[in-house]
């Protein structure tokens, strides 16, 4: 348990920062479940515009240090080649 003030007070920022990362994650697991059900469903374009919208939902979640660069990158590619593969 947290003794000094100081300490408090960075539990209290780490709880904030981690309610703050868990919603962040959430949102961007929630756009990559919307990809992963168009691509299930077989519709091309739908599929195309689930990934426009998760793409950006991706990046932010790197910018912000929720997932690193390269995975959301990667995400982004592997999601686009089985798009492509639909046809």
């Amino acid at each position: 348990m947290a003794n000094t003030p100081s300490a408090k007070k960075a539990t209290r920022k780490i709880e904030a920062r981690t309610a703050i990362n868990k919603s962040r994650r959430s949102r961007m697991r929630t756009f990559l479940r919307k990809v992963e059900e168009a691509i299930a469903s077989g519709d091309k374009a739908v599929a195309n515009e689930a990934l426009k919208a998760a793409q950006p939902e991706l990046q932010r979640a790197a910018t912000n240090g929720i997932v690193h660069k390269n995975l959301a990158d990667r995400k982004v590619s592997r999601l686009n080649n089985r798009i492509k593969a639909l046809a």
